[in-house]
Parts: structure tokens; sequence; C-alpha cells
């Protein structure tokens, strides 16, 4: 047996290494060597919880956790491949000090044989941070405008404040969370689901895709009142000192007030009444000044204006009484009753000398020659006891129609002269 296996044996090693090249042949001819791509396959991290341990957080930079991976196979197998048999895996525990970490690829299938694999990149970039958190107040953003003659009079949510957790850097930018309500043309209380969105001290959106929120929307209310703008009025009360008088004039400032409530309620004020008692002027002997608050006057509505406290300054005006003498012309007197037989004569440039007081606003509108008064004889004799009237000069009383502002401070008469008419 020996002999024959060695007999010819440098033929016999050709014949194989000549079938070994032709099987090479065929199997190039009928199963060539091919490659394909795969694109968008995600790399998978692998210990991650080793950052959470550290309590460190981490992003991935650039999209570099996203391949696009490249298989070498004989085409019997490529023509099997799919996208789900590529696996792709970064394990965080080889981070390196640039916080990057090696992508190993890998088949699905063990039982596949390829002839390699590589991808468009060999690392994923993570940016690590420490892990910070912290809770940030919700406020609500009112979008839009209420219909006219309506208002916004109040906003609530599920909560005043969420909890916000990600990279120190990305968490420190945060200043506020806000909810955006579109209440254009609403006159009703409105009520929706809303997302949170984070902002900055400036105002401006943050677009952090980094950071987890412990909730992430909320339903939010609006409360939508009618307003109505009304007047504000108030009466002193008590009489000032003596020698002074009250104007009758007060200022109330500001002079009206924007009222919010529902249509109902509103329709039931027209005005809002301070009470007499709230602007005492008894004894006063200048203008008497007060601060009040007509928040308490108020009932079922509620004011409008959010910087407006409530707080009006009302001033009653109080002045000197003051005095002025008037001489009434003889000529402006009207004589009634005078008795049968008498006629009466008033002497050359006789007036009436009439003491006026009030306030010199009103004083000073009197007229000596616009001023026009009445004697009454009957009424004179009556109170007199004079039964049967004689000739002759008598100082008789005069009464004067004058503003009821304006009072008469002395007994007002004057001299007439009583003629007996003679039968002819």
């Amino acid at each position: 047996m020996r002999k024959r296996l060695l007999n010819n044996l440098g033929l016999k090693l050709t014949s194989v290494i000549i079938a070994i090249i032709l099987w090479f042949i065929v199997a190039m001819v009928y199963n060539p060597k091919d490659s394909v791509s795969f694109s968008n396959i995600r790399v998978s991290l692998i210990n991650t919880d080793l950052l959470e341990k550290g309590n460190k957080v981490y992003e991935i930079l650039d999209d570099s956790d996203v391949v696009r991976v490249t298989v070498q196979a004989p085409r019997n197998v490529i023509n099997q491949l799919r996208a789900s048999d590529i696996v792709a895996t970064a394990d965080v525990s080889k981070l390196t000090e640039v916080n990057t970490i090696a992508i190993n690829y890998e088949i699905l299938n063990e039982e596949v044989e390829i002839l390699d694999i590589t991808g468009n990149h060999d690392v994923v970039q993570l940016n690590v941070e420490e892990r910070a958190q912290k809770w940030i107040n919700v406020q609500c953003n009112i979008i839009g405008t209420v219909a006219e003659g309506y208002m916004v009079a109040n906003t609530t949510s599920d909560t005043t404040r969420i909890e916000v957790i990600g990279p120190k850097s990305a968490v420190e930018r945060i200043s506020y969370a806000g909810l955006d309500i579109d209440v254009n043309g609403a006159t009703s209380n409105l009520s929706a689901n809303v997302d949170i969105q984070l902002y900055d001290a400036e105002k401006n959106v943050l677009e952090l895709s980094n950071i987890q929120k412990n909730v992430d929307n909320m339903r939010v209310e609006v409360q939508v009142l009618a307003t109505k703008e009304v007047p504000i009025e108030v009466k002193p009360s008590g009489i000032p000192a003596e020698g002074y008088l009250a104007t009758g004039e007060v200022k109330v400032e500001p002079e009206t007030a924007l009222l919010a409530g529902t249509v109902s309620a509103l329709s039931n004020v027209n005005k809002i009444v301070i009470p007499e008692t709230e602007l005492d002027i008894t004894d006063a002997e200048d203008d008497v000044v007060k601060e009040i608050n007509i928040r308490k006057y108020l009932e079922n509505v509620m004011l409008a204006d959010g910087s407006f406290n409530g707080r009006v300054t009302v001033t009653a005006f109080v002045e000197p009484r003051v005095e002025k003498t008037v001489l009434v012309p003889a000529a402006n007197l009207t004589v009634l009753n005078i008795p049968e037989g008498f006629e009466y004569e008033f002497a050359e440039n006789e007036t009436c000398r009439m003491r006026i007081s009030g306030l010199n606003a009103d004083v000073s509108e009197i007229d000596p020659n616009e001023v026009h008064g009445t004697i009454d004889m009957a009424e004179w004799m009556e109170r007199s006891n004079i039964t049967e009237l004689k000739a002759g000069t008598r100082d008789v009383p005069v009464s004067f129609q004058l503003p009821e502002e304006v009072s008469i401070e002395n007994l007002t008469t004057i001299r007439i002269n009583i003629v007996e008419v003679e039968d002819e």
C-alpha cells in the first residue's frame, strides 16, 4: 500500500493542486465575491449604566451613532443579507479620554460566512458631562388677543413647577418652563392640554433634546371675562368749621375704573359709589384728601387692570366763607298789596343794603343791578299789627331770591314813603 501511495507522488500532488485551482475557478465563476452597503444602521451603546453610576450623562455628537456598513461576502451570502442582520455596538466601558468609543461590526447570524465588514467611521463621539437637576417655575404664555371688550383674568395649570434633568451646561441655561395657549378672539373660558417648552432668561425657546422633564404637557385653564369702564362717585359728609364752606366739588383720581366679570354681573354695575362716611369734612378748614380702596365696594366683579391696586385719591374742596355788601337800587324792587287809597315812592337814588356771604366764586357772581326783590305790604302790616295804613315814611322789609349757594346775612329793609291819594 505504501508503495502504491508513494508511486508517482509528484504527479499525484500536481493533480491535487490542479483540482484545487479548478475548484477555485469554478467557485469564482458561479459564486463570485461581492459587497453590499446598508445605510442608517444605528450603533447600540452598551454598559451605559457605568455613566449613570458616575452621575454622568452623555450626548452623541454629530450623529456618529448612525453608520453606513459595507459587507464583503460570496454572492450567495450577499443576496441573503438584510439591514436587520447587521449589528453595530459600542462599549461605554471602553470610553477613551477624548470621549470616543470604538464601534464593533458583526453579522447577527454567526453561521453566515463573510469575508469582511466595515463602517464609514470607526468610533462614536460623545459629549460627557456631570448630571444636574433643578426645579423650575411654570408660567402660562398667552398667545393672541381675546375679543374686544374681554380680557384674560386668570390662568392656571396642573402644577406651578417641574423638574428638569440633564447635562449641567444645558440645565444651567434653563430659566423657566412655558405653556403657550392661543386665546385669539375668545369670549369665554378656555381649556387645553399644552406641551411644555423650556426658555432661557431672555425668553428664547431652548431646543434641548438631552433634557428630561418629569412631565411633558399640562392642562391649562384660562378664565376670560367681559370688561366695562364705570365712573367712581363719592359725596362728602359733615359740615366744615365755622367760617368755611364745602364747594360741593369732589375730585376722584382716577375718575373711572375698568371692571371685569361675567356679562350678567357687569350689567348690574353702572358706577362705583363710595359711601359718604368715607369722606368726612366735619370741622375742616382746608381741602380734605383721603385715599380709599374701592375693592371693598365691588360685588361679583373685579378690577380688570392688574397694575391698579384699587386705591383712589378723593379730594373734597373746602374754602373760607366770604362776605360782600351789595346795594340793590330801589328800581329793582316790586311793591305788592298796597292798600287801596295809598301810593308809594322811594327817595331819589334810594338803595337796599344787603350783606351776602358764600363761596367766593358764588358771591362774586352777584350783580346788584341784576338782583330783584319784593315788598309785600299786606304781610308787613300783619306782622307789625297794623290794621290801618297811614301816610308817612316807613322802613319795610324786602325779600330777595338769590342762588341757594348765597346767604343773606342781614335783615334787608328799605325806606319807603307812603302817600295817601286824595279823592277828586
